[in-house]
C-alpha cells in the first residue's frame, strides 16, 4: 500500500509539472492549413528514440523585431476598397494575435510608388525643366488616398508594429536620365535627396505613423524595374556619410539607416560599404532579397561587422503559386534560414493582389501572388501561412535560441519575451518523418508528414 501511494504521488507530481505544448500544423496537402492541433501532448520523462531535435535556451543569437510582409500601394489599395466589416475583420485576422489571427508584427511600405502601386509617383513630382532642390513642394498626398488610412487602422491593432520605408525611385528631376525607370541619382542632388526623406519620415510622424528604419534604395543593383534607381556602392557610401546620416542627426531623427536591400549573392555591396569608418557610424545594417545566392551569405556579412543588425526584406512568390512547393522552400530559406544567418525579421513580398495580381505599374511584376487574393471573396495563399508560422508565436523581442538540425529536420527556435519557448519545424523529406524534441533533459515524440511544417509552443 506504501509504494502504491508513493508511486501516485510520484505520478500526480509528474502531471502537474508537465509541461503543455501546442502544435499548429501546415500540410503540404493543404490538409491542415495553420490549424491548432487537438489533443494533449507534453514532455515527459521517458526515454525517447530516433532523431532529436535539441532546443537549448541557454545560448542566445539575436533579438527578432518581427515577421511580416510589404505593404504595397496596391495592396493598400484593394484592402481599402473593401467593405467597412470585411476591411476590420481581415485587418484583425492578419494583425492581432488573440484567437486565430496571425499577429504580424513587421510591415514594409515603400517611399513613393513601387512597381505594385497603380501608377509611379513620388512625393515630390515637378513639371518637366522645373526642380526643387529645398522640396518645399513635398506631399503625401498620394498617400492619404490608401496607405496611411490602412496604416492607421494597423497601428489602432497594433500599436508597437515595425515599419520599414523603402524607396524605388527619387523624384525625377533628381535622375541622370529624367525618368522613373532606371538611370542614377545625380550627386548634385544628395543633399536635396538626404532632405526629401527626412521630411517624408517627419511627414508620417505627423500622421501618428513612425518610420522605424529606411532603407536607402530598393534593389539597387537592379534598375529594370519600373520604378527603380542604379546606386553602386561608393555613390550608397558617400551618400550615407556625407548627405543622409548628417541631415538625420541635424534633425534628431532615431529612423534606423539600413543599407542594400538586394539579393544574397553580392554580400561584398553591404560589406564594402560597412569597410567605410565614416558611413558605417550612421548604419545599422543591411538587409537582403534573395533571387540570387544562398541565405547562409548573411552570416559572411555578420561575421565581417558582428556588431550590424541583418534583415531580410523581401521574396516574392509567384503566381498561381505551388503550395507544397512554396511552403517548402520559403520555410526552409526563410522562417528557418534567415533568423539561423542572424536575420532579425523575415518579410514577403506583397501582402494582396487582386485575382488577376493586379495592380502594378507599367513594367512592374504581373506575376506577384499575393500572401491575400482579394477578390469577391477573399483567398488565403502560401505566404500567409508561411509568415503565420512565425509571427503569431515569435513575437517582438523573442531571443533566438539553439537548435541543432537533424535528418532532414530544417528547424529554429525562440524564446518569447513572456518566457515561451517557440520552435519551427519543416520535415524536407517526402515521406513522413518520427522525430524527438528535447529540452532541459524532457522530451516527447513527433511525426511529421513529408514537406509538412509545425510551429511547437510551450
Amino acid at each position: 500500500m506504501k509504494k502504491k501511494l508513493i508511486f501516485l504521488f510520484c505520478l500526480f507530481t509528474w502531471a502537474a509539472q508537465a509541461q503543455h505544448v501546442d502544435v499548429w500544423l501546415t500540410n503540404a496537402d493543404k490538409s491542415s492549413l495553420f490549424q491548432k492541433q487537438s489533443g494533449s501532448l507534453a514532455f515527459g520523462y521517458e526515454k525517447t528514440d530516433g532523431p532529436t531535435i535539441f532546443v537549448d535556451d541557454t545560448k542566445h543569437f539575436q533579438t527578432m523585431d518581427g515577421f511580416g510582409f510589404t505593404l504595397t500601394g496596391g495592396s493598400a489599395m484593394l484592402i481599402n476598397q473593401l467593405q467597412t466589416a470585411e476591411k476590420a475583420a481581415i485587418l484583425q485576422e492578419l494583425f492581432a494575435t488573440d484567437q486565430n489571427n496571425i499577429g504580424v508584427s513587421y510591415l514594409r511600405i515603400s517611399i513613393g510608388a513601387s512597381d505594385l502601386s497603380d501608377h509611379v509617383f513620388t512625393y515630390n513630382d515637378l513639371p518637366d525643366g522645373q526642380l526643387d532642390p529645398d522640396i518645399k513642394k513635398f506631399s503625401l498626398a498620394e498617400e492619404q488616398k490608401d496607405l496611411i488610412p490602412i496604416l492607421k487602422q494597423i497601428i489602432k491593432i497594433n500599436p508597437a508594429i515595425k515599419i520599414l520605408g523603402s524607396p524605388w525611385s527619387p523624384p525625377t528631376w533628381m535622375k541622370t536620365n529624367s525618368n522613373s525607370k532606371g538611370g542614377s541619382l545625380k550627386p548634385e542632388y544628395y543633399g536635396a535627396y538626404a532632405k526629401y526623406l527626412v521630411k517624408y519620415i517627419q511627414a508620417m510622424k505627423k500622421e501618428g505613423i513612425t518610420i522605424d528604419a529606411i532603407t536607402i534604395q530598393n534593389e539597387p543593383l537592379h534598375p529594370g524595374n519600373n520604378p527603380s534607381l542604379l546606386m553602386l556602392p561608393s555613390e550608397q557610401a558617400t551618400f550615407i556619410k556625407k548627405h543622409l546620416g548628417p541631415a538625420f542627426k541635424a534633425a534628431l531623427i532615431k529612423t534606423k539607416i539600413i543599407l542594400y536591400d538586394h539579393n544574397a549573392d553580392r554580400p561584398d555591396y553591404p560589406i564594402g560599404v560597412l569597410n567605410d569608418p565614416e558611413a558605417r557610424k550612421y548604419i545599422d545594417g543591411s538587409a537582403f532579397h534573395l533571387y540570387g545566392g544562398t541565405i547562409e551569405a548573411l552570416k559572411d556579412v555578420h561575421e565581417a561587422h558582428p556588431d550590424k543588425n541583418l534583415y531580410f526584406t523581401e521574396q516574392w512568390i509567384g503566381s498561381p503559386g505551388n503550395f507544397a512547393g512554396d511552403l517548402k522552400w520559403h520555410i526552409k530559406n526563410l522562417i528557418i534560414g534567415a533568423p539561423r544567418n542572424w536575420s532579425k525579421n523575415v518579410l514577403e513580398w506583397n501582402l494582396a493582389a487582386d485575382p488577376k495580381q493586379n495592380p502594378h505599374t507599367d513594367g512592374g511584376c504581373t506575376e506577384c501572388l499575393g500572401a491575400i487574393t482579394i477578390g469577391n471573396s477573399i483567398v488565403r495563399n502560401p505566404a500567409y501561412y508561411i509568415i503565420a508560422h512565425a509571427s503569431k508565436f515569435a513575437r517582438p523581442g523573442s531571443v533566438r535560441i539553439a537548435s541543432n538540425v537533424t535528418m532532414g529536420l530544417a528547424n529554429v527556435a525562440f524564446k518569447t519575451p513572456t518566457g515561451k519557448t517557440v520552435l519551427v519545424v519543416l520535415n524536407e523529406s517526402d515521406k513522413p518523418q518520427n522525430f524527438v524534441i528535447s529540452s532541459k533533459g524532457k522530451a516527447f515524440s513527433q511525426s511529421l508528414a513529408g514537406g509538412s511544417v509545425a510551429t511547437y509552443i510551450w
